[in-house]
């Protein structure tokens, strides 16, 4: 009888490296004499250090034994305790799914189940829930310390423009000091507001005299806006405006946060808080501008000169007869947001663009020859890129991996003392930012893999789905269409500020079950057949 062939995973946090029995080395020998004891083979052993089992996007370790799992490499995961693959209930139940398609069985060796039988699987959905309410409660508790540190009036950290953190070597408090060369920025920003200058005007005027924000980056009209609107530099403290930031970002707004005296210098006097509140508060009762018409190119069309998205305006002229002509464009985003000292408004009129995009779409459908280039074109360009794009993910791939190793020395040097704390946390920072650049190229170059596969799209592929896609566009109302270009449409590029350039289309599995689902006529491709991914400039 062939013996079971186990791959073993542990992880622990920072936090928890301090942690009798959550060390790494514990995790994994208590683990192996077990598998040994039951007679069976440990074939390979993923290791994930100092990271949280709170998401598993960023655990590389945990990535590739999910790869591995479909490879025939084991035939169970292993872990000490089931919080250690994942404290979140519905990760680990995709997880064990996915080893389960591929015949791989999970257990926890301190745990009494095993994912083969009902039973067991009862005992680790019961086990998952009680880890992800662990993790929730640990989550609570920090979040009830900040927020008790903020109603005394003490900073809780993060980079704010005006001041930065200092550690107070006889408390270990963090406290708020000024940093005057921002400081600077910071009343200039309100006096330019309290002599009635707009948000934009003001953006565009610091922008121009070469102020950066805390990270060195140009201002923009909302951060403007957050810095007038931010109680700090009065000296006060705001905690807690937000709930559940991860998921409902602003529509998270949370009506009763702390506001309380902080412990720090104040940068803006009260009396100039007051004025500018008040006309922010009086501007903001002004009637709002009323756009008409969808402007259904709004994010899809590029400026010419940053490649920054454009968005939507219009102006009013008064003609001869005193009628009034509303001309609607389309203006750079960063010029509208940041100001001329990042671009120009490099405007083209909307009514000129849309016509083209939809006039294309159907030139290109009516002309067979036009197409049938357009598709050659495709398959030439997917077959000359894969080669370079395979040798470019596998040197990144290495790279990462390398980084990996990297980091695991790192901490076996924190765990024999050869380091201490502050050096581990500098060296990780470095690591860490180099691990995720790699991260994000092999993501990447594996998405552009997608779109440049070896197979050859047919002619007749191609042609179907411009056609459900042109109908489609010509049953839709105007929203609709807005939504159904901002889909399919990747980018609207212009040459000049008078002729749209190119227009790049991308199709995807996504595109495919939309385009199926609403309309009648057959679908792209049946059940089992090939599903092509694709970008076309036309």
């Amino acid at each position: 009888m062939e013996k079971i062939r186990v791959a073993i995973y542990a992880r622990v946090s920072t936090a928890e490296q301090a942690e009798e029995g959550f060390s790494i080395d514990a995790q994994l020998e208590t683990v192996r004499k077990i598998c040994e004891s039951q007679g069976k083979e440990v074939v390979k052993e993923y290791v994930d250090r100092g990271i949280s089992g709170k998401s598993i996007k960023n655990r590389l370790a945990l990535q590739e034994m999910l790869e591995d799992s479909s490879k025939g490499i084991f035939d169970e995961v292993a872990v000490w305790k089931t919080n250690r693959l994942a404290r979140n209930h519905l990760d680990l139940l995709k997880m064990v799914e996915r080893f389960e398609k591929n015949d791989v069985s999970f257990r926890s060796v301190t745990e009494p189940f095993e994912t083969s039988t009902p039973a067991g699987k009862l005992l680790m959905n019961m086990l998952a829930s009680i880890g992800e309410f662990e993790r929730d409660t640990i989550v609570d508790n920090v979040k009830l310390g900040m927020k008790q540190r903020a109603k005394q009036g003490k900073w809780n950290g993060g980079k704010v423009l005006g001041y930065k953190s200092i550690k107070d070597s006889s408390n270990s408090e963090t406290r708020l000091e000024v940093v005057q060369e921002e400081a600077i920025i910071i009343k200039e920003i309100f006096e330019l507001y309290s002599q009635g200058k707009g948000l934009k005007a003001i953006t565009n005027e610091i922008n121009h005299k070469g102020y950066k924000t805390k990270r060195g980056n140009f201002f923009s009209v909302s951060g403007v806006k957050e810095i007038l609107k931010n109680p700090l530099y009065i000296g006060r403290i705001r905690f807690n405006r937000y709930v559940d930031w991860g998921t409902k970002r602003r529509e998270g707004k949370n009506e009763d946060y702390v506001l309380v005296d902080g412990g720090h210098e104040p940068i803006i006097s009260k009396e100039t808080w007051d004025k500018v509140q008040k006309l922010y508060e009086i501007k903001g009762k002004r009637s709002p501008k009323i756009f008409d018409g969808a402007y259904p190119l709004t994010g899809i069309l590029k400026c010419p000169k940053c490649g920054a998205s454009m968005v939507s305006s219009k102006s009013v002229n008064i003609l001869k007869d005193g009628t009034k002509r509303i001309i609607r464009y389309y203006y750079c985003g960063n010029f509208t947001n940041k100001g001329s000292a990042v671009c120009k408004s490099n405007s083209i009129r909307a009514d000129y663009a849309e016509e083209y995009v939809f006039s294309r779409i159907n030139e290109i459908l009516d002309n067979e020859k036009i197409l049938k280039d357009i598709v050659e074109n495709i398959n030439r360009t997917r077959t000359d890129k894969v080669r370079p794009l395979k040798e470019q993910l596998s040197n990144f791939k290495i790279n990462l991996k390398g980084l990996s190793d990297k980091r695991n020395k790192i901490f076996e040097l924190y765990e024999d003392g050869i380091i201490d704390k502050k050096v581990l946390v500098e060296r990780l920072e470095t690591i860490d930012d180099d691990i995720q650049l790699s991260q994000n190229m092999i993501n990447r170059i594996s998405k552009e893999l997608e779109y440049n596969d070896s197979e050859e799209i047919p002619y007749e592929y191609v042609r179907n789905v411009m056609m459900n896609f042109n109908n489609l566009l010509d049953q839709a109302q105007s929203e609709e269409k807005k939504l159904l270009l901002q889909l399919m449409i990747n980018k609207i590029t212009i040459k000049d500020r008078k002729h749209i350039d190119t227009i790049e289309i991308l199709f995807d599995e996504n595109v495919r079950k939309i385009l199926d689902n609403n309309l009648k006529e057959e679908p792209l491709n049946d059940e089992g057949s090939s599903s092509f991914v694709f970008a076309i400039a036309i």
